[in-house]
């Protein structure tokens, strides 16, 4: 007859050898993305992630260690199930880690060339800009920011200081850019907006500002977009720092089959997407008077009569809609606890990137504007907006705008290569 000690053991044995070697494995940066990948990273950029993955996988190997040492100790039958309860517990924690890991590795592997490298780092600065600009008055620090390309329609963030799979703390801000979209990336800002609202504290005090101020004229509209708070901020952070081209850009995302367009789900952060839209609308007419924002919501309540929405979604629409200049205001220019009793458009001014004022800039910076790592440096943001604002009015040159787009990108990527 077996002994049954001794075959728990060989079964054990091979298992944790196993897991050994595969950990051993993780400890190659170049298993998980390509030196070239690697190297297409801004520098601190690079050694904060290789840091922070090197210290999962150590976690992981002591865990590792560990085992080995329980299973070398084990000779009863219930030290080795012991072992395997053990053994168990740890192929969990290697999951975690290889989710975290590879979550990464993707990121980073998006960066398939020189060239999408430099238009990605030039995408990490953007974004780092628009929270710099609203942190630093704040006297709150900034996190690195590392985006990355995907498939999809719309862009996401993973905040910096957020628990990961392991458990570890994520090192940065990472951000998806849709392919569709990376040359026109505001939404790159909206996505930073969820990282600043997040540090400042601001979700939660808007949330208190726009159920306190809508709650006299429309109770159920009150808490409607109360709930809808964090992604309010978010777009009212894309729009000071990029003007009408977060606004248009948002409506090409949107703009899809009225199902989508008059989606309400309870609990869901995302106001109804016909409202949302309006609502940037009314940020310009609040900011800059009359423009091409009106035509855009002029066509799009055409393109999306009420007609088709459901009962309940179209009465919350009618309660809202005289509203929307009072929720514009409150976001934008309510003084916040949040922003040291300054509202959010003292902070960063969207008059800068009012059309006037880019086209202003495109008249006295001239052609040096796309090709001046000076410019691309100083005023990148508002060339992203300006670009997007092009974009957005003149899409017969639509191919010779995301050109030189794409050129200053490049400028901009490769003047922090060089640094």
């Amino acid at each position: 007859m077996a002994d049954l000690a001794a075959a728990l053991r060989a079964q054990l044995g091979r298992q944790v050898a196993h897991w050994g070697v595969a950990t051993a494995r993780l400890q190659k940066p170049g298993d998980l993305a390509s030196e070239g990948a690697w190297q297409n990273l801004e520098k601190y950029l690079g050694i904060t992630l290789r840091k922070h993955l090197a210290l999962s996988v150590e976690r992981l190997e002591r865990h590792c260690t560990a085992l080995r040492g329980a299973f070398q100790a084990a000779r009863s039958v219930a030290e080795l199930q012991e072992v395997a309860n053990k053994l168990l517990d740890f192929r969990q924690r290697y999951l975690k880690t290889e989710t975290t890991l590879e979550f990464y590795a993707d990121a980073i592997r998006s960066r398939t060339s020189p060239e999408v490298g430099a238009v990605l780092r030039g995408c990490d600065s953007l974004a780092h800009r628009s929270m710099s600009l609203v942190l630093d008055q704040l006297g709150k620090p900034v996190p690195a920011t590392l985006t990355f390309i995907d498939k999809g329609m719309g862009a996401l963030i993973l905040k910096a200081r957020l628990r990961l799979w392991d458990g570890s703390e994520s090192p940065v801000a990472s951000i998806k850019i849709t392919r569709h979209n990376l040359h026109r990336p505001t939404s790159l800002i909206h996505e930073t907006g969820h990282q600043v609202a997040h540090i400042a504290g601001w979700n939660e005090e808007l949330a208190g500002v726009l159920r306190e101020g809508l709650h006299g004229s429309t109770p159920r509209g009150a808490q409607a977009w109360s709930g809808w708070a964090s992604e309010i901020a978010a777009d009212a952070h894309a729009f000071v720092h990029t003007g009408y081209a977060a606004v248009a850009a948002l409506h090409d995302v949107l703009a899809g089959e009225e199902s989508q367009v008059f989606r309400h789900t309870p609990g869901d952060p995302h106001p109804v997407g016909y409202l949302r839209v309006l609502l940037g609308a009314e940020m310009c007419r609040a900011f800059y008077g009359e423009g091409p924002w009106d035509d855009l919501a002029l066509a799009w309540g055409y393109r999306h009569p009420l007609e088709g929405a459901p009962a309940g979604v179209a009465r919350l629409i009618e309660e809202s809609l005289p509203h929307l200049r009072q929720i514009a205001e409150l976001t934008l220019s309510r003084p916040m606890r949040a922003f040291g009793g300054r509202p959010l458009s003292a902070l960063v001014r969207p008059e800068r990137v009012a059309p006037h004022a880019l086209r202003e800039m495109e008249r006295e910076i001239g052609g040096a504007l796309y090709t001046s790592t000076h410019w691309a440096w100083t005023e990148s943001l508002r060339i992203l907006a300006l670009n997007g604002l092009r974009l957005a009015t003149e899409p017969e040159r639509a191919a010779e705008i995301v050109k030189e787009q794409e050129s200053w990108m490049f400028t901009l990527g490769g003047t922090l290569q060089a640094a």
